[in-house]
């Protein structure tokens, strides 16, 4: 059974919702929350290998530069 989120569960309630569809509704915002938190941290996870990217091509970059200038230098 998937959870639900009771706040939402008692606005529909109180909006006059049937309880069926009011608990399916809840049920179905619970899941998108939690897929949008999966997501989130997904997307971090890439941010922080992304910014280490960055500073390898940075060191990489560097190191080409100055061979080149020590070879026509």
């Amino acid at each position: 059974m998937s959870t639900m989120i009771t706040e939402v569960y008692d606005a529909f309630i109180a909006a006059g919702a049937p309880e069926d569809k009011a608990k399916a509704a809840a049920r179905a915002l619970a899941d998108y929350d939690s897929r949008f938190n999966r997501l989130d941290h997904d997307l971090a996870l890439i941010k922080a290998e992304i910014t280490v990217l960055k500073w390898m091509l940075g060191f990489v970059l560097a190191g080409i530069v100055s061979l080149v200038f020590k070879a026509f230098g």
